[in-house]
């Protein structure tokens, strides 16, 4: 099979490539490392990177972080998914032999802070800059859907790996003693670990039965429970507290959405679907890739 990736150098790309070894990946990028190029801000495409591809995933976005969301970071968030995506499924639609999937990167910010409140993919969007994003993006889809596209809406949780993710921002503090819950640390992180991801995504490109919106978690925490977990795993105490009027005069807007926020996912789509995880425990996960 002939597979498109765009933001294929990133932390989720970079594994699927290599897990794709099998097929044939073309890459769709900015850089000249990159199979073929395109410059969303500009609309500008090679058409010709659809040629005889069967799947196409479409991972290109700026990163959420680090620091404070100001206003350029948080317009250059949001274009660098809507462009994107309207840019690539309105050339899809365009052209005369479209791919017949298109897996899609969204987030499980779609939901917005649900305090505990479990939600699968039934759950209606939320409110804050993510859901509002994340609804964006979705709908940005809409040209490929059209021609008969089966699109598949990757909403992400916290993937955990070795190279990158939250883990790579974690794991100097937890080692140096320095890790702590963040706020009160009753939020609710959804989490999957990188090679659960990668089989999920794999999973979802060769079942037709998947279309639409499907939660990438394997389960969802508290961040008390998820910071212990770590500390244990590092074999580190975790004794430092991280209060949240700290987070937020830190980080502001960014902190209360992506730190204090509570998301309690769940993989309803993904188990219907028949697909299971490797690794059904934090633990179980995070001594995988520690």
């Amino acid at each position: 099979m002939r597979i498109l990736i765009t933001g294929a150098s990133g932390f989720l790309g970079s594994a699927l490539r290599a897990h794709w070894a099998r097929h044939e990946v073309c890459t769709l990028g900015r850089g000249g490392r990159s199979d073929f190029q395109w410059e969303p801000t500009d609309g500008e495409m090679d058409a010709t990177a659809l040629e005889g591809i069967g799947t196409v995933v479409h991972l290109a976005g700026e990163s959420l972080g680090p620091g404070r969301w100001t206003a350029g970071k948080k317009a250059r968030i949001r274009e660098s998914r809507i462009q994107g995506t309207k840019l690539l499924c309105q050339q899809i639609a365009q052209s005369d032999s479209p791919p017949k999937v298109l897996l899609a990167a969204s987030g499980i910010g779609f939901y917005g802070d649900c305090g505990d409140t479990e939600v699968d993919e039934s759950a209606p969007q939320g409110a804050g800059f993510l859901a509002e994003l994340c609804g964006e993006w979705e709908e940005a889809t809409r040209p490929a859907q059209e021609v008969g596209v089966r699109v598949v809406h990757l909403r992400l949780g916290i993937v955990l790996g070795a190279e990158g993710g939250a883990l790579a921002a974690m794991r100097l503090p937890f080692r140096l003693g320095l890790g702590g819950r963040l706020g009160s640390g009753q939020q609710w992180m959804p989490w999957i670990g990188l090679a659960d991801t990668v089989r999920a995504v794999d999973f979802l490109m060769t079942n037709d039965s998947a279309e639409g919106p499907v939660n990438l978690v394997s389960a969802a925490v508290r961040n008390l429970e998820f910071t212990k977990a770590l500390g244990s795993a590092l074999k580190r105490p975790t004794l430092l507290p991280v209060p949240a009027w700290g987070l937020r005069l830190l980080l502001g807007e960014a902190a209360e959405e992506m730190l204090l926020s509570s998301t309690r996912g769940q993989p309803g789509r993904l188990g219907a679907l028949g697909f299971e995880p490797q690794h059904r425990t934090l633990p179980e996960a995070l001594a995988a890739v520690l």
